[in-house]
């Protein structure tokens, strides 16, 4: 039996999610340069397994994505970061 529409409780109010505009960090905090020694500013740009995380998701322009594309790999090369890993975070 249907309750009447007046009558739906909800136990948390139903939310509206505002999506916020996607910025590209280094371009607001004026950055130039990535550095590839910097280990733990470039787990920032890696998901658990490893993974560099997209532009779409983290919303860096793609001047600096392939910025740090490239440091994320010099420093997996010098085994600062891992190349593959579980619950890296």
């Amino acid at each position: 039996m249907a309750a009447p529409s007046s009558e739906i409780r909800y136990l948390n109010p139903p939310t509206v999610d505002v999506k916020k505009k996607k910025y590209c960090r280094f371009k607001k905090a004026g950055i130039k340069y990535v550095d590839y020694k910097d280990a733990e500013f470039l787990k920032k740009f890696l998901n658990e397994q490893g993974k560099i995380l997209p532009r779409r998701i983290t919303g860096t322009s793609q001047k600096f994505q392939k910025k740090v594309s490239t440091a994320v790999k010099r420093a997996r090369h010098l085994a600062l970061l891992p190349y593959v890993t579980d619950m890296f975070k």
